[in-house]
């Protein structure tokens, strides 16, 4: 009768349910064990180091088509204090163009306040800027002339003459920030550099000397360094 019961019992299990019966604990570790020792397929390992190599590539690719269609551009710096300018390995400026009290004479910033609705006559931080620059014809050769700021405008400008470029910023804390304030200088140019700057202030009978910077800009006003300026020495970056 037992049999005649299990053979019963047995015919009434689905074959899922059955298995499950059989299958001890034993079973599912080694189970486990395999599934843990399988390899990965090839793509998981690939896939994240390209997305990595993607976002790494991203800000040289983005200077290199900057550099290549760019137009290029004369910049001024604002006076400079030499103890300032060089901080380790690096090379800190500021511009004419960065400081709103400069913007402000400017047309078109009344409306950039007004449309971004800012307090009095400060913009709200992280408010995009476009400067248009204009050229100036220099002289004969040696160090050029900087490009004059003609006019503001919240909206990248769709058409400009050929002697114009729009410089694309951010506004934060009272200045307008265009990537092109901080430089890394060779180790064997610093000293140089300081030299330089120094001499020049003295040659100015006290006066800090200004440092001009010629940069590439692209269509979209994003804005790469080429070289800069002192005195009459010319420093690749």
């Amino acid at each position: 009768m037992k049999s005649s019961a299990s053979e019963s019992k047995n015919k009434s299990l689905s074959p899922e349910a059955e298995f499950s019966e059989k299958l001890t604990f034993r079973d599912y570790l080694i189970a486990s064990e395999q599934k843990s020792n399988k390899p990965l397929p090839i793509w998981r390992l690939i896939a994240p180091l390209l997305i990595q190599t993607g976002l790494i590539m991203a800000v040289p690719a983005q200077a290199l088509y900057t550099d290549m269609t760019g137009k290029t551009v004369i910049l001024q710096t604002a006076p400079v204090n030499p103890n300032n300018v060089q901080q380790g390995n690096s090379l800190a400026l500021d511009y004419n163009i960065s400081r709103t009290a400069n913007l402000r004479r400017l047309p078109g910033w009344e409306t950039l306040v007004s449309k971004g609705r800012g307090s009095g006559r400060r913009l709200p931080d992280g408010t995009t800027i476009y400067v248009i620059l204009q050229e100036q014809i220099s002289s004969g050769s040696g160090v050029p002339r900087a490009w004059r700021p003609v006019r503001v405008t919240g909206d990248r400008p769709t058409s400009l003459r050929a002697n114009q470029a729009a410089l694309k910023g951010v506004y934060e804390d009272g200045f307008v920030n265009y990537g092109l304030e901080t430089y890394y200088i060779p180790e064997n140019q610093r000293q140089q550099i300081n030299n330089d700057i120094r001499q020049a202030r003295r040659n100015r009978r006290g006066q800090q000397p200004p440092i001009v910077v010629k940069a590439k800009v692209d269509p979209q006003g994003n804005a790469v360094p080429i070289s800069m300026w002192v005195r009459d020495r010319n420093y690749r970056f």
